[in-house]
């Protein structure tokens, strides 16, 4: 009897732990979901339950891949109100709405259901999407509530971005705050219906990025977004909806959009299941020309061009000086102005190859002809510009702008007919009015860095020519000559600015000069880099910072201002960065704490993108080579800028490896092979970033790092706690109690991938800027190089030359001979 009993024991054990290990993917009235359980959906590819974010300490209730082991959750119900505690539950009330109940029995979160049934039941299906319905009624338009109506910051396959026009619902993306914290951020992703509807990201209320309207075949603003072997989209507005989505072409692949707040960015990922990580498809913004209306009314951004922004055919600069000085937020004007009593003196400019210009000043009409839309326009004195609004079979529809054209770019394929309104000149009043500024390039392909922007600069702009002395701004290779013009302040103007270079306008100081905070007469606050006169090797440097920056334009790279040169002074004006440089914060102890890890997150993120543009994404090829702390500012926000491109060097579109004998940079920063053999390529800054990365994380300075044994230097401390399996000791003691741990260790991670000794083991940028965004598994550090001291591996002289807004003692080494 005992026997029987104890095998009816066990069999009811083992059942037990059977029916509770068995996946479930429903739950109803009967049957809460508590902590420590989860559903999973029927072919076990999604996953809910309770988790904590990061080093959160709360819970919160989330969806996630259950299918692949890097945990990506793509769904969050409590975003904003975290519950504490074990005891929490999500149920069904007695109403039939989906509930989440704290431990203390509070709502923390519900879900209202738009009718009542008999039977509710909560059910996670394989698209990731959560509902809840009938128990006996499966068609999704029955569906009493389901989360794909409201995304967190991932879009999924099948769900729809836009809005239900019935109900007034709108599905909008918004990305997490960090890692630590899903509630939402500013930073968001959605459809407006203002005007004609196009798709648009905001930070905060203001358009960060437009994508523009749905053409028929894509956005207008995406002409790149074709038939592709990963997914399908389309587009529906009728008078009920209005939304986008897409689905996969294969089921075997995996996909999500994410929005990312710490970079700024919407991110397309595939899952690579060789890599066993997510990689980056495609991400938006692209350059600085998708900055929303980055040039202004009636402004044209052409990414090729230097600068990037020109005015349309027929207009002009409304404010010249700011224009020159590349500030062109307030626009263009027409050069010749109309009136509508003269209509029959009125015409079009067709330009091609657009991204179409805001829509929400605009009327559409989709039956019309492009002949009908056009006299539509001229017949409407409000009517400013016009275009087909689906170019599917040589085009259809009328759409027709009103106001001022804003946010328009030129693509170098695809893009948009624009028809812009102007007066027919008379005969004897006709202008050239080309649809492109063509750019000036020097002939010698060892000179393209020197193409330069030809500036207007009224009378505070002088041209010089290319000449013998020491003083002009000669690019010279092989005896190639080209006469180049530049945005040049009269010495007086710079003088008064700075209150004649007063000790108190002083901002820093190094081998090549002194920098002075300045106002102009505009207001405008800048920097004035003044080279000493007494600086042999000044000038080249001076010349090649011009050459380089000139050309460049990113939001984390310093902005050129203008030049100066009269005489012996020779003089760079900047953009004024109010917080000085990023290592007067991290190496000071008490303003270290403003820096708390969201904000050197984000620099570490911006230096990271501004190194992406300068190898990859600029039309020049650029190695920084003298990446430091110092040379990082900080606007007023902490937002990074890269500055001082004296050092850079450029390179051909199939060039991987310069070598050079005269070894520029700063000790602590350079990489071996640089150091030592005068090897230097995008993998030399991707070290110099290595080492930026772990001073950021822990406020300490790899050169002159103190430690009992002085023969190590703060990346042979990072290495020893890494092998020790310790890594967070490196962490700054001033961010020690926040809930920051997670994001810190993965950066010590991709930094220690960033230093490794061989230049084949690091990661480009364009992969550390992946792995920065993304929750991927990373690859295992392989002993990094050390430059020690101690060792002396460096021979010669070394010369100080501090850099723009400095305060260390870095010391950058020119001249030197490689053993």
């Amino acid at each position: 009897m005992k026997k029987v009993l104890l095998m009816f024991v066990l069999t009811k054990i083992l059942l037990f732990f059977l029916c509770t290990s068995t996946a479930i993917d429903s739950i109803s009235q009967f049957k809460p979901l508590s902590v420590g359980n989860t559903l999973v959906s029927e072919e076990g590819t999604f996953e809910l339950g309770f988790f904590r974010p990061g080093r959160a300490a709360d819970l919160y209730l989330g969806i996630w891949y259950k299918s692949i082991p890097v945990k990506t959750v793509v769904w969050v119900a409590n975003r904003g109100k975290p519950v504490k505690g074990n005891s929490s539950v999500l149920h069904i009330n007695s109403e039939g709405n989906l509930e989440l109940v704290n431990h203390n029995g509070v709502v923390a979160w519900s879900a209202n259901s738009t009718k009542k049934v008999q039977n509710p039941i909560v059910q996670l299906l394989n698209s990731g999407n959560l509902v809840v319905r009938d128990e006996g009624d499966q068609d999704p338009e029955s569906y009493l509530w389901q989360s794909f109506d409201y995304p967190s910051d991932t879009l999924l396959p099948g769900m729809k971005l836009g809005w239900d026009l019935r109900t007034g619902l709108e599905r909008r993306v918004s990305a997490w705050k960090n890692w630590d914290d899903p509630s939402p951020g500013d930073f968001s992703w959605g459809i407006s219906l203002e005007g004609f509807p196009q798709v648009m990201m905001w930070k905060g209320s203001k358009v960060f990025y437009r994508g523009g309207h749905w053409n028929g075949l894509g956005f207008s603003g995406a002409p790149e977004l074709k038939a592709n072997p990963v997914f399908e989209f389309k587009f529906v507005s009728n008078e009920n909806e209005v939304y986008y989505t897409y689905s996969l072409t294969n089921e075997s692949i995996i996909s999500r959009i994410v929005m990312n707040q710490s970079i700024s960015t919407r991110q397309r990922y595939i899952w690579i299941e060789d890599a066993q990580a997510w990689r980056i498809y495609a991400s938006v913004p692209r350059d600085n020309c998708d900055s929303y209306n980055i040039c202004g009314s009636n402004g044209n951004c052409v990414i090729g061009d230097s600068p990037v922004c020109h005015c349309l055919s027929g207009f002009k600069p409304r404010f010249p000086k700011h224009w020159d000085m590349m500030d062109w937020t307030q626009g263009c004007f027409l050069s010749e102005e109309w009136n509508c009593e003269e209509r029959k003196k009125h015409g079009f400019v067709k330009f091609n190859q657009l991204k179409a210009p805001d829509t929400s000043n605009s009327w559409v009409n989709e039956s019309m002809s492009l002949t009908e839309c056009r006299d539509k326009c001229l017949a409407n004195c409000s009517c400013n510009a016009y275009a087909n609004t689906d170019v599917r079979g040589g085009g259809k529809g009328c759409l027709m702008w009103f106001g001022d054209l804003r946010d328009i770019r030129e693509f170098s394929a695809g893009g948009w007919d624009l028809y812009v309104r102007t007066k027919i000149l008379e005969s004897g009043e006709k202008k050239n009015y080309n649809m492109k500024v063509v750019a000036v390039v020097l002939t010698t392909a060892a000179v393209v860095a020197a193409i330069l922007a030809l500036y207007q600069f009224g009378k505070r702009m002088k041209k010089f020519r290319a000449c013998e002395s020491s003083n002009s701004l000669i690019v010279d290779n092989n005896k190639d000559e080209e006469e180049l013009e530049l945005p040049f302040f009269d010495q007086a103007a710079i003088t008064k600015a700075t209150n004649g270079f007063s000790i108190n306008n002083k901002l820093g100081e190094g081998g090549f000069g002194t920098v002075y905070m300045g106002t102009l007469a505009d207001g405008q606050e800048i920097a004035v880099k003044r080279l000493s006169q007494s600086s042999g090797q000044g000038f080249n440097e001076f010349k090649n910072e011009v050459i380089l920056i000139a050309k460049l334009q990113h939001r984390n790279l310093v902005k050129l201002v203008g030049c100066c040169i009269e005489g012996e002074e020779k003089m760079l004006i900047y953009e004024y960065m109010p917080n000085k440089s990023l290592d007067s914060f991290i190496f000071d102890q008490a303003k270290a704490k403003i820096l708390d890890w969201s904000k050197r997150f984000n620099i570490i993120c911006g230096v990271a993108r501004g190194l992406l543009y300068l190898h990859q994404d600029s039309r020049l090829r650029i190695i920084h080579r003298d990446l430091k702390a110092s040379n990082v500012l900080l606007d007023h926000e902490f937002n990074p800028k890269i500055s001082d491109f004296g050092m850079a060097r450029t390179f051909g579109g199939d060039q991987i490896e310069g070598n050079t004998k005269r070894v520029v940079g700063t000790y602590g920063y350079m990489a071996p092979e640089y150091a030592i053999y005068g090897l230097f390529s995008v993998k030399s800054d991707v070290f110099s970033f290595g080492v930026l990365m772990l001073e950021i994380v822990s406020g300490k300075k790899n050169r002159g790092f103190s430690h009992s044994n002085n023969s190590i230097n703060l990346i042979g401390q990072a290495w020893r706690f890494w092998k020790e399996t310790r890594p967070l000791d490196l962490l700054d003691s001033c961010m020690e109690n926040s809930s920051v741990l997670s994001g810190a260790l993965r950066c010590i991670h991709i930094s220690l991938l960033c230093v490794q000794q061989h230049p084949e083991d690091r990661p480009n940028m364009s992969t550390v800027v992946v792995m920065l965004s993304s929750e991927s598994s990373l690859p295992q550090p392989k002993e990094p190089g050390f430059l020690m001291e101690k060792e002396k591996i460096f021979l010669g002289a070394e010369s100080s030359t501090k850099h723009l807004f400095s305060s260390t003692n870095d010391i950058s080494l020119t001249m030197l001979e490689p053993r």
